[in-house]
């Protein structure tokens, strides 16, 4: 799947009973990283307020094409130039059959024509409409335009028919939406990413590790095949499902991921150590389980390989990106083990912070590079995995 970081959505809603699915359809195209605005017919008024469209989309709701106040008249024009999609969902059979006909006679038509984003429908009707020789002819025909479909869903309608004709749940357009966008940033690059905890054995039983779920490295894996790249996922003990598209190697200890991420070494342009690597392990590992005994046990540690540090300083030419998971002095701390080893990049997110990091699904993060910086706000953790995916392809050697 691509993403949607940064891009701007140009929705349309037309008057249908699915408009109302138009609310968290704006919520699932921002968690996706989008920017939304939004433009409705005087149909879809009908069935939900501006209001709370402006409400959701954090930005004003279009509704008139002669409007003085928008850009001296010209508004059509300036949405038209700001959106990298337009979306119309839903699009009903009367909205479908004036896009064919190249009408521009409200302000949703006319964008559509004054646009040179791609457009992408999600249709809504009764099942005899959409099954009309008409809506056939008129869907042939914008596809052969260009224009992309999402659905329709079969199933019950409000009007009690049963069959195809449905909106697609605002989760599934919203993934199409961002598919629109495999931008190939990454393209032909070797990208071998590291996710999840390390775990250092006491005994058989027992093990030294800690708290990372993997879900940020493993989005990161995500976008960055979504992004063209032949990735590999180096990964700790997990319970996630591996993304599609990507080789996963799974690991327990330190010394493991360091091996597999060195025989990987010679194809690999990109390097993203998001692990949470353990710091030590035990000198020694017993062979049987450790007996309850004393009330007092000492452990002794040595420190582990650095994995990041030797892939930066090995001699094979790797755009090195490191995590910085800090609880104090965010940046300073990040900043530091950027120069100290060698780092192309590094990525700084806080973990004392509630709601983010460790096991949450959403992440805020600062990404630092030798004279730069870019902060990136709170947002689910695929969106942010998109932006730093963004920010090597923009940073790293052609």
């Amino acid at each position: 799947m691509g993403h949607l970081f940064n891009r701007n959505i140009l929705l349309g809603v037309s008057g249908g009973i699915a408009a109302y699915k138009s609310a968290e359809l704006i919520r699932q195209l921002q968690e996706l990283g989008a920017n939304v605005r939004v433009v409705m017919t005087r149909g879809a008024q009908e069935f939900i307020t501006p209001l709370t469209l402006q409400a959701l989309s954090g930005n004003p709701v279009h509704t008139e094409l002669l409007d003085a106040e928008a850009e001296q008249g010209m508004g059509h024009i300036e949405l038209a130039r700001w959106a990298d999609l337009l979306l119309i969902a839903p699009a009903t059979a009367d909205l479908i059959a004036r896009l064919a006909a190249g009408r521009a006679d409200d302000l949703l038509t006319t964008a559509a024509l004054a646009t040179a984003a791609p457009l992408l429908l999600a249709p809504a009707m009764n099942q005899q409409m959409w099954r009309d020789p008409a809506t056939d002819a008129n869907i042939s025909q914008l596809e052969q335009r260009g224009v992309s479909l999402i659905g329709p869903a079969s199933g019950e309608q409000a009007c009690g028919d049963i069959g195809p004709g449905r909106m697609e749940q605002p989760d599934i357009i919203a993934r199409a939406a961002a598919d629109m966008f495999e931008t190939g940033a990454l393209q032909g690059k070797r990208v071998v990413i590291t996710a999840g905890p390390t775990r250092e054995a006491l005994d058989p039983v027992r093990y030294i590790s800690n708290h990372s779920s993997g879900k940020m490295g493993y989005a990161l894996a995500e976008a960055a095949a979504a992004a063209g790249a032949r990735t590999t996922l180096v990964s700790g003990p997990v319970n996630i499902t591996p993304p599609e598209r990507v080789e996963v190697v799974n690991v327990t200890s330190a010394r493991d991921m360091l091996d597999a991420c060195e025989s990987r070494l010679e194809e690999c342009d990109i390097f993203i150590a998001c692990a949470a690597v353990a710091d030590y392990r035990p000198a020694d590992v017993q062979e049987q389980k450790i007996k309850k005994g004393p009330d007092d046990m000492s452990l002794t540690l040595v420190k582990n390989p650095d994995i990041v540090a030797s892939i930066a300083a090995s001699e094979h030419a790797v755009f090195t990106v490191g995590f910085a998971a800090e609880t104090q002095q965010v940046l300073e701390y990040a900043r530091g083990k950027l120069e100290r080893k060698g780092l192309d990049m590094i990525v700084a997110n806080d973990v004392s912070s509630q709601g983010i990091g460790f096991n949450s699904d959403e992440n805020e993060v600062t990404v630092l590079w030798p004279g730069g910086e870019v902060a990136m706000p709170r947002a689910r953790k695929s969106t942010v995995a998109a932006g730093i995916i963004a920010q090597i392809a923009m940073r790293q050697d052609p």
